[in-house]
């Protein structure tokens, strides 16, 4: 079943973020399982909300190849805590596709 993922991680600042976003190549190397991918930053850091097949295809993408860069590269200490939602529906509005802002 789709889920929802949101979390805060207010250690990740915009520059961190695009330098995760360089090594691990997401948008080029889309992880298996993910729907989409959205992210902001507020005064309390990055937000992200993204879509997935499972629980499990997102926390294997974290497991090996978003913590090796953000602990093991760059040394992050603190961790986000995801909360998971099964997904009710989801609509794309045509013409919508790709990365970007």
């Amino acid at each position: 079943m789709a889920v929802v993922m949101t979390f805060s991680w207010p250690e990740i600042t915009p520059d961190l973020y695009d330098t995760v976003r360089e090594r691990v190549r997401w948008e080029e190397d889309a992880p298996d399982g993910c729907l989409l991918h959205a992210a902001w930053f507020v005064s309390g850091g990055l937000n992200v909300l993204d879509v997935w097949e499972s629980e499990d295809h997102f926390n294997r993408f974290i497991a090996a190849r978003i913590a090796p860069v953000v602990k093991g590269e760059l040394g992050v200490e603190s961790d986000p805590e995801p909360q998971f939602f099964p997904l009710h529906r989801r609509f794309v509005a045509p013409g919508i596709s790709g990365g970007g802002a």
